[in-house]
């Protein structure tokens, strides 16, 4: 199988952080056989970055005709991206490239033209900068990442990694996510409807995440909030505020997710039926797993399996 070409283009001042978040993802040599990853810039040769060094960068912007896949990581000053790169993008977007922004990366893609009318995120600090600038993007500050199919934007630092491990779960599925993801002793999935950052500290004994592995490990019960809040030792209306504030989501979304999230893995390593993963993972029919199925993942279970071709044992 041909390896998903993915470009990064880094553009004059490059944020380093945002392009090492591809390049350990895409640019790994453990993905050598699924992904060829390259950078490129305006011109080829030193790229100043944010902060203090240059990154020599082998290809100009001629690289983008080969991508099957761009990152756009974060720039300064964000009101002055190079025309040439804006030009590429949108060569880009017409041949119908996969572009994904990371942090203040959304400014490139928005200057292009390629959010208009489109959900786009970008880091919660720059978000009055960004919504006056761009007034026909609907701009959401308070997620992770939001995918609009083609094009793909994430939030501050961290976030840019989730995006890119959502890219590697769109292409390959979840337990190949999950193998990046351990490589790089991240979560494996952080949704990308969860908040940027907490709205108030996590407590001081580390918040709830024994209740969360507790719920993972209990999946397949009827587990319901008040089963979580009395594990926690907290009344109902406490447990669920500090679990919106510490995974922004409430309990049972959560739930929903991380039963998915089985779901998946079972299909792709497995040769479970639906109805017994449906059982395993907690959601009680076949019927109800097809329905979340359709509303986060936009497939059906069978097809789902049919395209990630798992392993089976």
């Amino acid at each position: 199988m041909t390896p998903h070409r993915v470009v990064a283009l880094a553009l004059p001042s490059v944020v380093a952080f945002d392009l090492s978040i591809a390049a350990q993802v895409f640019g790994h040599r453990d993905e050598r056989s699924r992904y060829d990853f390259t950078v490129c810039s305006v011109a080829a040769g030193a790229v100043p970055s944010s902060t203090g060094f240059a990154i020599d960068v082998p290809h100009g912007l001629d690289a983008l005709a080969r991508a099957d896949t761009v990152v756009v990581p974060g720039f300064h000053p964000l009101d002055a991206p190079d025309p040439a790169g804006l030009d590429a993008l949108r060569e880009a977007a017409r041949r119908g490239t996969r572009i994904a922004s990371v942090c203040v990366g959304a400014f490139a893609l928005a200057r292009a033209g390629l959010l208009d009318g489109r959900t786009a995120t970008t880091h919660w600090q720059y978000a009055d900068e960004f919504r006056a600038s761009f007034p026909a993007v609907r701009l959401n500050p308070d997620v992770l990442f939001v995918d609009e199919g083609q094009v793909l934007t994430s939030a501050g630092i961290s976030a840019g990694i989730d995006l890119c491990l959502h890219l590697v779960r769109r292409d390959h599925g979840q337990a190949v996510a999950g193998d990046v993801a351990r490589r790089m002793v991240v979560a494996s999935q952080r949704t990308g409807g969860q908040v940027q950052y907490a709205q108030r500290p996590l407590p001081a004994d580390g918040g709830l995440g024994a209740t969360r592995e507790w719920a993972i490990a209990q999946m397949q019960r009827p587990l319901t909030v008040d089963h979580l809040a009395r594990h926690a030792g907290m009344p109902v209306r406490s447990f669920t505020r500090r679990f919106q504030d510490e995974t922004g989501s409430s309990p049972m979304r959560w739930l929903t997710g991380q039963r998915v999230l089985e779901a998946q893995r079972l299909l792709e390593a497995t040769r479970l039926g639906v109805d017994e993963i449906a059982e395993h993972c907690g959601f009680g029919s076949a019927t109800t797993l097809r329905l979340h199925f359709a509303r986060r993942l936009g497939s059906t279970p069978t097809a789902y399996r049919h395209a990630r071709r798992p392993v089976v044992g």
